[in-house]
Protein backbone atom coordinates (compact mmCIF):
# COMPACT_ATOMS: atom_id res chain seq x y z
CA UNK A 1 0.00 0.00 0.00
CA UNK A 2 1.31 3.44 -0.91
CA UNK A 3 1.08 6.07 1.83
CA UNK A 4 1.39 9.79 1.06
CA UNK A 5 1.96 11.64 4.37
CA UNK A 6 2.40 14.91 2.46
CA UNK A 7 2.92 16.12 -1.09
CA UNK A 8 5.97 14.46 -2.69
CA UNK A 9 6.37 11.90 0.09
CA UNK A 10 5.72 8.19 -0.51
CA UNK A 11 6.03 5.46 2.13
CA UNK A 12 5.44 1.72 2.56
CA UNK A 13 4.90 -0.12 5.84
CA UNK A 14 7.84 -2.52 6.33
CA UNK A 15 5.71 -5.18 8.02
CA UNK A 16 3.38 -5.13 5.02
CA UNK A 17 6.37 -5.66 2.69
CA UNK A 18 7.38 -8.65 4.82
CA UNK A 19 3.85 -10.07 5.04
CA UNK A 20 3.32 -9.72 1.29
CA UNK A 21 6.63 -11.46 0.59
CA UNK A 22 5.76 -14.34 2.92
CA UNK A 23 2.31 -14.66 1.35
CA UNK A 24 3.88 -14.78 -2.13
CA UNK A 25 6.37 -17.48 -1.13
CA UNK A 26 3.75 -19.60 0.63
CA UNK A 27 1.37 -19.26 -2.30
CA UNK A 28 4.08 -20.33 -4.76
CA UNK A 29 4.94 -23.36 -2.63
CA UNK A 30 1.29 -24.35 -2.33
CA UNK A 31 0.64 -24.00 -6.06
CA UNK A 32 3.78 -26.00 -6.87
CA UNK A 33 2.69 -28.64 -4.31
CA UNK A 34 6.10 -28.61 -2.61
CA UNK A 35 7.50 -27.73 0.82
CA UNK A 36 10.10 -25.10 1.68
CA UNK A 37 12.66 -27.87 2.25
CA UNK A 38 12.29 -28.78 -1.44
CA UNK A 39 13.56 -25.35 -2.54
CA UNK A 40 17.30 -25.00 -3.16
CA UNK A 41 17.39 -21.24 -3.70
CA UNK A 42 15.26 -18.15 -4.20
CA UNK A 43 15.83 -14.85 -5.92
CA UNK A 44 14.75 -11.43 -4.73
CA UNK A 45 13.79 -8.59 -6.99
CA UNK A 46 13.04 -5.24 -5.45
CA UNK A 47 12.69 -1.49 -5.68
CA UNK A 48 16.39 -0.71 -5.45
CA UNK A 49 16.11 2.79 -4.01
CA UNK A 50 13.33 2.21 -1.44
CA UNK A 51 15.04 2.79 1.91
CA UNK A 52 14.54 1.13 5.28
CA UNK A 53 16.26 1.45 8.66
CA UNK A 54 15.57 -1.04 11.42
CA UNK A 55 16.81 -2.09 14.86
CA UNK A 56 19.63 -4.63 14.56
CA UNK A 57 18.40 -6.65 17.58
CA UNK A 58 14.61 -6.56 17.30
CA UNK A 59 14.08 -5.95 13.58
CA UNK A 60 11.67 -3.13 14.40
CA UNK A 61 11.73 -0.42 11.72
CA UNK A 62 12.40 3.09 13.02
CA UNK A 63 10.07 4.59 10.38
CA UNK A 64 8.10 3.52 7.35
CA UNK A 65 10.12 2.64 4.26
CA UNK A 66 10.79 5.72 2.14
CA UNK A 67 9.89 4.74 -1.42
CA UNK A 68 12.09 5.39 -4.46
CA UNK A 69 9.95 8.21 -5.89
CA UNK A 70 9.80 10.12 -2.57
CA UNK A 71 11.20 13.67 -2.88
CA UNK A 72 11.81 14.62 0.78
CA UNK A 73 15.58 14.52 0.20
CA UNK A 74 15.45 17.34 -2.37
CA UNK A 75 16.80 20.02 0.02
CA UNK A 76 19.70 17.73 1.00
CA UNK A 77 20.58 17.17 -2.66
CA UNK A 78 20.24 20.88 -3.48
CA UNK A 79 22.66 21.75 -0.66
CA UNK A 80 25.23 19.25 -1.94
CA UNK A 81 24.98 20.74 -5.44
CA UNK A 82 25.48 24.25 -3.98
CA UNK A 83 28.50 22.89 -2.08
CA UNK A 84 30.00 21.87 -5.43
CA UNK A 85 30.32 18.13 -4.82
CA UNK A 86 28.22 16.86 -7.72
CA UNK A 87 31.25 16.02 -9.89
CA UNK A 88 32.90 14.13 -7.02
CA UNK A 89 29.73 12.14 -6.36
CA UNK A 90 29.21 11.41 -10.08
CA UNK A 91 32.82 10.31 -10.51
CA UNK A 92 32.59 7.89 -7.59
CA UNK A 93 29.06 6.56 -8.19
CA UNK A 94 28.29 7.10 -11.86
CA UNK A 95 25.07 8.78 -10.70
CA UNK A 96 23.74 12.31 -10.44
CA UNK A 97 22.75 13.80 -7.09
CA UNK A 98 19.05 13.10 -6.81
CA UNK A 99 16.65 12.24 -3.95
CA UNK A 100 15.61 9.20 -6.01
CA UNK A 101 18.67 7.40 -4.61
CA UNK A 102 18.90 6.14 -1.01
CA UNK A 103 21.57 8.41 0.51
CA UNK A 104 19.39 11.49 1.02
CA UNK A 105 16.62 9.28 2.41
CA UNK A 106 19.02 7.75 4.96
CA UNK A 107 20.27 11.21 5.95
CA UNK A 108 16.70 12.45 6.32
CA UNK A 109 15.78 9.51 8.57
CA UNK A 110 18.90 9.92 10.72
CA UNK A 111 18.25 13.64 11.07
CA UNK A 112 14.49 13.49 11.67
CA UNK A 113 13.80 10.33 13.68
CA UNK A 114 14.56 11.03 17.33
CA UNK A 115 17.72 9.26 18.52
CA UNK A 116 18.34 7.56 15.16
CA UNK A 117 21.73 9.11 14.41
CA UNK A 118 23.12 8.26 17.85
CA UNK A 119 21.81 4.68 17.57
CA UNK A 120 23.25 4.30 14.05
CA UNK A 121 26.68 5.49 15.20
CA UNK A 122 26.60 2.87 17.98
CA UNK A 123 25.85 0.16 15.41
CA UNK A 124 22.34 -0.48 16.70
CA UNK A 125 20.59 0.21 13.39
CA UNK A 126 20.70 -1.45 9.98
CA UNK A 127 20.16 0.32 6.67
CA UNK A 128 19.10 -1.40 3.51
CA UNK A 129 16.89 -1.41 0.50
CA UNK A 130 14.03 -3.91 0.28
CA UNK A 131 16.36 -6.78 -0.70
CA UNK A 132 18.51 -6.23 2.39
CA UNK A 133 15.49 -6.03 4.68
CA UNK A 134 14.01 -9.24 3.26
CA UNK A 135 17.35 -11.09 3.50
CA UNK A 136 17.67 -9.96 7.12
CA UNK A 137 14.14 -11.15 7.89
CA UNK A 138 14.48 -14.44 5.96
CA UNK A 139 17.68 -15.30 7.87
CA UNK A 140 16.25 -14.38 11.26
CA UNK A 141 18.56 -11.38 11.53
CA UNK A 142 21.73 -13.37 10.86
CA UNK A 143 22.59 -11.76 7.49
CA UNK A 144 22.76 -8.01 6.81
CA UNK A 145 23.77 -7.96 3.16
CA UNK A 146 22.97 -6.66 -0.29
CA UNK A 147 24.36 -7.21 -3.74
CA UNK A 148 26.49 -4.82 -5.74
CA UNK A 149 23.66 -3.86 -8.11
CA UNK A 150 21.64 -2.54 -5.18
CA UNK A 151 24.59 -0.97 -3.34
CA UNK A 152 25.60 1.05 -6.39
CA UNK A 153 22.17 2.74 -6.45
CA UNK A 154 22.56 4.35 -3.02
CA UNK A 155 24.98 7.26 -3.80
CA UNK A 156 27.18 5.78 -1.05
CA UNK A 157 29.00 3.07 -3.03
CA UNK A 158 32.15 3.72 -5.04
CA UNK A 159 31.91 1.85 -8.35
CA UNK A 160 35.69 2.08 -8.92
CA UNK A 161 36.77 0.62 -5.58
CA UNK A 162 33.71 -1.66 -5.20
CA UNK A 163 33.17 -0.58 -1.61
CA UNK A 164 31.23 1.86 0.50
CA UNK A 165 33.01 5.20 0.14
CA UNK A 166 34.13 7.14 3.23
CA UNK A 167 33.92 10.52 1.45
CA UNK A 168 30.35 9.83 0.37
CA UNK A 169 29.39 8.52 3.80
CA UNK A 170 30.74 11.74 5.33
CA UNK A 171 28.91 13.96 2.81
CA UNK A 172 25.59 12.29 3.62
CA UNK A 173 26.33 11.75 7.33
CA UNK A 174 25.83 7.99 7.17
CA UNK A 175 27.72 5.86 9.72
CA UNK A 176 29.49 2.87 8.15
CA UNK A 177 28.28 0.70 11.07
CA UNK A 178 24.75 0.62 9.66
CA UNK A 179 25.68 -0.52 6.14
CA UNK A 180 25.13 -4.04 4.80
CA UNK A 181 27.88 -6.30 3.53
CA UNK A 182 28.05 -6.13 -0.27
CA UNK A 183 28.13 -9.48 -2.06
CA UNK A 184 28.12 -10.67 -5.66
CA UNK A 185 24.65 -11.09 -7.18
CA UNK A 186 24.75 -14.89 -7.20
CA UNK A 187 26.43 -15.27 -3.80
CA UNK A 188 25.05 -17.25 -0.86
CA UNK A 189 23.02 -14.83 1.26
CA UNK A 190 22.01 -17.29 3.92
Amino acid sequence: TQHFPQSGWVEHVPEEIWATSLWSAKTALRKAKINAKDVAAIGITNQRETTLIWDRETGAPIHNAIVWQDRRGTAICDRLRRDGVEKLISRKTGLLIDPYFSASKVKWLLDKVKGARRRAERGELCFGTVDTYLIWRLTGGKVHATDVTNACRTLLYNISTNDWDDDLLKLFGVPRAMLPEVKDCADDFG
